[in-house]
Order: structure tokens, then C-alpha cells, then sequence
């Protein structure tokens, strides 16, 4: 059968990209997009897919303000949520999960296994790559619960995108290499990377990434 397949996500280049991944593959069509959460509300309960591919970080209350207004509106009826994010925190993981999502895959997937993965959730299984299943386990074990985040005015200062940069610099990746993991260009990497240091008050890069290692974040 073929698998109906709604997808959002707040940057168009990024949903054009998926959507050529995945028409190549047998048994899925994408068969619409959002950009809001607005948007994609009203366009999953007027389509009703089988699966939504739902990002996490959106203006607006991201992939939970999506998932709760779907469920809101059709119930049982709603269709599967599959998180599809740049991030792999493990904040962000639980509490997608924990809104209704059936599983959570990272940006970095490849187009097959992405297929693969819509594929299993539409067909009721979970799935998530290995580190993000241990996160949802512990969580929901109590064996390592989420402790509630301290309070960090210089963290609480930065913006989402700005949070997104300083996690990839954290693990050592370059402006471009940013860019292309973020759709954005090298030149609004830079401009965020700016804030982020005065933000932070941090001199340099290393400095930056010292700072973000003692607060886990990476």
C-alpha cells in the first residue's frame, strides 16, 4: 500500500529536499506541507495522512503545539507523528514523545531510511535511532529522569537558531558545515555565531565551546 505522508517544517528548502528524497521511494507519497503551526494543523486534519513528519523546533510552540492541536481536533483518529529534528537533546526527544509522537529520527537520516522509518510507524511500530531509545527508556523507567533545566540567563538570552549553532559548534563543526545542516547561509551562521559569543560573553570559539560543554549542551 502506499503510505500518505504530510510533512512540516519551518524551511522550505529543507521540505523540498524530503520531498525529493522521498518520491523515489516505493509505497509514500508526500502529499502536502506546512511551514507553521497553524499551517500544518489545518492542512493535517483537512488531508488526514498516515503519517505526519513533524519538526520540533518551530516559532509558535513547535512540534507539540502540532501534535496537540491535531490530537485536539481528531482524536483517535489522528494520524502517526514522527519527529524528524536537528536536535537530539534529550529535553527535546522525551517531551515529543511524550506529546504523542510514535518516534524520533535526526536530520542526518538518509532518504532510505527515512522511507524505512515512515514506513515502520505507519505500520505501528517505534522508531528511534539507537542513543535517542535510550534517552525515551530511561525516561520512561525512571532510571534517569529529565531533571528540570536551572535557570541560565545567558542560555535563557539566546534565540532557538541561535541555541541550534551553539550546539553544532559544541561538537566541532565548521560555519559551512552549519549552514548546510541548518539550510541557512554561511554569512547568517556568522551573524549568529556573533550573538551567541556576546550573549554568552565568550571571547573566542574555544572559549564558547568550554562554556557549552560545562552546561552540556552539545
Amino acid at each position: 500500500m502506499t503510505y500518505r505522508v504530510y510533512l512540516v517544517d519551518d524551511h522550505a528548502v529543507f521540505r523540498s529536499g524530503v520531498r525529493v528524497e522521498l518520491a523515489s521511494e516505493d509505497g509514500i507519497a508526500v502529499i502536502g506541507d506546512a511551514g507553521t503551526v497553524p499551517e500544518a494543523v489545518a492542512g493535517i486534519v483537512e488531508h488526514t495522512p498516515d503519517v505526519v513528519l513533524l519538526d520540533v523546533h518551530m516559532p509558535g510552540g513547535g512540534g507539540v503545539a502540532v501534535l496537540r492541536g491535531v490530537t485536539d481536533a481528531l482524536g483517535s483518529q489522528a494520524p502517526v507523528f514522527l519527529a524528524l529534528s536537528v536536535s537530539d537533546a534529550a529535553d527535546d526527544v522525551i517531551a515529543t514523545i511524550r506529546a504523542g509522537a510514535r518516534g524520533y529520527v535526526t536530520k542526518t537520516i538518509s532518504g532510505t531510511d527515512l522511507a524505512d522509518a515512515v514506513r515502520r510507524v505507519a505500520e505501528g511500530d517505534a522508531v528511534f535511532s539507537p542513543r535517542l531509545a535510550g534517552f525515551v527508556l530511561d525516561s520512561f523507567t525512571g532510571r534517569s529522569p529529565v531533571p528540570e533545566p536551572a535557570l541560565d540567563p545567558e542560555l535563557d538570552s539566546l534565540t532557538r537558531r541561535e541555541l541550534e549553532v551553539l550546539r553544532l559548534l559544541a561538537r566541532g563543526y565548521t560555519y559551512r558545515e552549519i549552514a548546510e545542516e541548518l539550510f541557512i547561509s554561511v554569512k547568517t551562521v556568522e551573524t549568529h555565531a556573533s550573538n551567541v559569543l556576546r550573549k554568552t560573553q565568550q571571547s573566542n570559539r574555544n572559549a564558547l565551546t568550554r562554556w557549552a560543554v560545562n552546561r552540556q549542551i552539545g
